[in-house]
């Protein structure tokens, strides 16, 4: 399984013969979603005009390959959720990688089909507004994930994050739920499955 697509980071360095690279790569079987892309604000390594070109392009061809989204957004929570309805993301949906967005934003998303993906950060204290939409997500839309190597969980933070400290981002999901953790791992992998395809 892999993703392919153009981080906003590095938008800036993506030109039709790039685009048609990735495009090709797309096509293939064992990609199962398109991304991440997005837009990232805070850093803004590349141009915002080019990152929303970049964007609005990746999106098309989502749509073209039938393949879902992962989405990267940062300090742009509104023109992302924009862009995504204007250029028709509905029609794929996917998923809102490293969810750290608030519940007004978490609606919309899930109007247009996405999924909401748990990193490290709904274990810290003071993210109020993700235990939010933690507790309010429709089961059968949430997703747990890593981020490494950044975002370790509570307790380990400090350290390298890796796949193997993803059970405190369940276990915390699971008390904000108050469902039992056994439970909330099963849903999440059938979440994982039905979104990118993996079937059973």
């Amino acid at each position: 399984m892999a993703t392919v697509g153009v981080h906003p980071h590095d938008a800036r360095g993506c030109d039709d013969a790039m685009f048609a690279e990735i495009a090709a790569l797309a096509a293939d079987p064992g990609v199962t979603a398109v991304g991440e892309i997005g837009l990232d604000f805070h850093y803004d390594h590349s141009p915002r005009d080019v990152q929303r070109a970049v964007f609005r392009r990746f999106v098309g061809l989502a749509r073209a390959v039938h393949k879902p989204i992962v989405i990267h957004t940062r300090e742009a929570g509104e023109e992302c959720l924009g862009i995504l309805e204007e250029e028709g993301a509905r029609d794929v949906g996917g998923v809102i990688h490293c969810f750290s967005e608030d519940l007004p934003f978490a609606r919309r998303a899930l109007d247009l089909g996405f999924h909401l993906s748990f990193s490290g950060i709904v274990t810290f204290k003071t993210a109020t507004s993700i235990h939010e939409v933690g507790r309010f997500a429709p089961a059968d839309r949430i997703l747990v994930e890593t981020d490494a190597p950044y975002l370790a969980p509570v307790p380990l933070r400090g350290k390298t994050c890796e796949p193997a400290m993803v059970v405190h981002t369940a276990a915390r999901l699971a008390e904000l739920r108050q469902v039992p953790l056994v439970e909330l791992a099963a849903q999440t992998t059938v979440n994982a499955r039905h979104l990118f395809g993996l079937g059973a």
